[in-house]
């Protein structure tokens, strides 16, 4: 072929006379300071070109979730632009674009709307001010007479388009104090307008890592280390080198990385390639092992309260009319993006050139001088859209081997893994045990709940968290809505020995599998009808309200189809208030997901057809994960190879998803995140209704089979 499959993503903010207008931008690279030119002033948002194009340089990474829509949104509603003129770039690596909430420059934690509500509605307000000011100090009049409007400031008869005005903003002070227009004003901000970044991706000019090059670029596959955490001890590339377009075979800390000046030459190379592996401690790994080590370490490792206890639980349980217990599992799982890992790295001396997808670039940019021993503002970082993220690209592994390969041959390198590379080289999310304990009275109304979860601190690994130290991403929905008078939640920390990351809802989805399926044993216990039972246990509105609306719109209580059955859970996951039903069938063992039903009060939306996207796309990752996701070692080495062995949710066993989203007024929750855990609860309650069978085990569908 003698065109690449796409092109490379062109900016359209490249005229001559850009003025940028807001936050200091020190080392600005790559396309961010092409579209940027000179810079003025200090603001890190928006650019505008002589021709009245608006640039928004964005500062969370566009994976599938939207941001390079919903962030415009902001910026649009404040400058007073029309949206569809607004075009996107993606911030490099810099401290001006560091995410408030997660303290790094990270993409993840469904934070990107509740990061940027207030901090780009501000740039957006302060840009409008200065091209206000701009124009009256031209025309000599008020600013106080002048409107700024679609992208034209005007009064007293004059106009002049924001591009006119630009350089002269450029000059003016930045306002430290604007005034934001009052949500009753909103034109773009709650408005389900159509994403900016479908057309780039339907006729292919839109830019991912995979399609990324660079001048001179060549290829490097990796044959890498069979147990994670090992490495090679001598290898033979003797037949890799006398095959067509191999252009070296070079070690890296772990592997042995084929460069070819095609990927395919370089895939087929590195098949021939004779290595010796030291598989370190990790090669005794087991799943089994794994586990025993997890159910023995309440023996050794004194826990840590999650909160302070409420009351006496124990005591209340001692007391209690009717005692339940019960212990939930949750399985290792692999992230597996659609776009497989991959990186471009080019080293020339003390300076390095990233290009592709990541979730974090700031520690892409760290990683790569860390590797070199050069200075981080070294270091540029281009970020391309990413094929899908979940947690997965705010790793730096691949990252490490690119910088390694490229320093190696002299070279831009395009490291490139297989699926069954990205299978068994994942940071995968950790085994959970959760143990549950209640107590109830005689009218079966729970007085006692102990709930201990037992797991693996991902923090810890990767950002250096003192051991026996409450990891809040641990935790996560694991004090329940419910208003009970005596309560204990403990957390013990334990390494069960094998990498595990930040998996999309991080310990939402297994604290929340725990907790709904045991709220629906007590109301079992109790006799009464689960949704019933959790409403007269509700004092929070915003809970009671989604509880309400999912069960009605689902209907509850009402005769069903033969063979189905409904089961419900109920979450607030980043300030996001959800409540799901799924209407299910088992048939032979075999699980059915009919429909799922959604509530969901989001606080404020910015784009309420993406929020609809996002809650979609986490209940199909979700049941995915509840159904069949299921990582297993041998040996240390990870059994699964690809989709065939590590089943996900195909096109004809998706759900009818229904969603109600509640209008608020709240601040903004993150929703790209919440609805993947609420999913595997209310299917695990369903699955219960329809059989009499309760599975307290993650993958539901294998687990029921052996019930």
């Amino acid at each position: 072929m003698t065109t690449t499959r796409r092109d490379f993503l062109k900016t359209t903010a490249v005229a001559s006379g850009v003025s940028v207008l807001g936050m200091y931008l020190p080392g600005l690279g790559g396309e961010e300071a092409h579209a940027a030119g000179s810079v003025h002033t200090p603001n890190a948002w928006v650019h505008i070109a002589d021709d009245n194009t608006v640039t928004l340089i964005s500062h969370m990474s566009e994976m599938g979730q939207g941001v390079h829509t919903s962030l415009p949104m902001l910026i649009a509603e404040e400058l007073g632009v029309d949206i569809t003129k607004v075009k996107v770039a993606t911030a490099g690596a810099n401290p001006a674009y560091v995410n408030g909430l997660l303290g790094a420059q990270i993409t993840g934690g469904s934070t990107a709307i509740r990061d940027a509500w207030e901090k780009l509605r501000i740039g957006g307000a302060q840009v409008r001010t200065m091209l206000v000011q701009a124009a009256a100090n031209k025309w000599g009049v008020d600013a106080s007479t002048l409107t700024a409007e679609n992208g034209v400031v005007s009064g007293g008869g004059k106009s002049a388009t924001y591009g006119e005005l630009a350089a002269a903003a450029a000059s003016v002070p930045v306002p430290k104090d604007v005034k934001l227009k009052d949500p009753s004003q909103f034109k773009v901000v709650g408005k389900p307008l159509q994403r900016l970044d479908t057309p780039s991706k339907v006729n292919g000019t839109a830019q991912f890592g995979i399609d990324a090059k660079v001048p001179g670029m060549v290829y490097a596959s990796i044959e890498q280390t069979p147990v994670i955490g090992g490495k090679p001890k001598s290898f033979d590339a003797a037949k890799a080198k006398a095959m067509p377009g191999v252009i070296d075979v070079v070690q890296i800390g772990d592997g042995v990385a084929v460069v070819a000046d095609s990927y395919w030459h370089a895939f087929k190379a590195r098949k021939t390639l004779k290595v010796e592996w030291d598989n370190g401690a990790g090669a005794g790994l087991s799943t089994a092992a794994m586990w025993a080590g997890i159910k023995d370490a309440e023996k050794t490792i004194k826990p840590i309260k999650i909160r302070p206890d409420v009351g006496n639980a124990q005591n209340a349980i001692n007391g209690a009319a009717k005692v339940l217990k019960a212990n939930y599992t949750t399985q290792l799982i692999a992230h597996q993006p659609l776009e497989p890992m991959n990186f471009i790295a080019d080293v020339k001396g003390d300076r390095c050139e990233l290009t592709g997808p990541t979730q974090f670039p700031q520690g892409a940019q760290g990683t790569a001088a860390a590797v070199l021993g050069i200075k981080p503002e070294n270091v540029t970082v281009t970020t391309t859209f990413l094929g899908g993220g979940f947690g997965r690209r705010i790793e730096l592994d691949f990252i490490a081997q690119a910088v390694q390969v490229s320093k190696a041959v002299g070279r831009p390198v395009k490291v490139l893994w297989t699926r069954e590379d990205d299978m068994k080289h994942d940071f995968y999310r950790p085994q959970g045990l959760q143990r549950m304990e209640a107590g109830l009275d005689e009218s079966g109304k729970p007085v006692g709940v102990k709930f201990q979860m037992t797991s693996q601190s991902i923090t810890q690994r990767a950002f250096g968290l003192p051991k026996n130290t409450l990891d809040p991403f641990m935790v996560e929905a694991a004090v329940a809505p419910y208003d009970v008078a005596n309560t204990s939640h403990d957390l013990i920390i334990h390494d069960a020995g094998l990498r595990v990351g930040y998996l999309r809802a991080v310990s939402h989805t297994m604290n929340c599998f725990a907790n709904e399926c045991f709220m629906d044993e007590l109301a079992n216990a109790a006799k009464q009808d689960p949704v019933e039972y959790r409403l007269s246990l509700l004092k929070d509105a915003r809970y009671t309200n989604v509880l309400k609306l999912a069960a009605e719109k689902a209907g509850w209580g009402k005769k069903l189809p033969k063979g189905r059955a409904l089961g419900v859970a109920l979450m607030e996951g980043y300030g996001t208030y959800m409540a799901q039903v799924a209407e299910v069938s088992v048939t032979g063992g075999n699980v059915k997901v009919h429909k799922v039903t959604v509530a969901c009060d989001p606080g404020r939306m910015v784009n309420p057809e993406i929020v609809r996207q996002q809650l979609e796309s986490g209940i199909i990752y979700g049941l995915s994960g509840a159904l069949y996701g299921e990582i297993t070692l041998k040996d240390g080495q990870v059994q699964q190879n690809n989709f065939n062995d590590f089943r996900v949710i195909r096109q004809n066993e998706s759900p009818v998803i229904d969603i109600v989203l509640v209008e608020s007024n709240e601040k903004p929750g993150g929703v790209g995140e919440p609805s993947t855990s609420l999913i595997g609860a209310a299917v695990g309650n369903a699955i219960f209704t329809a059989t009499g069978k309760r599975v307290r085990d993650f993958p539901l569908a294998s687990h029921l089979k052996k019930a």
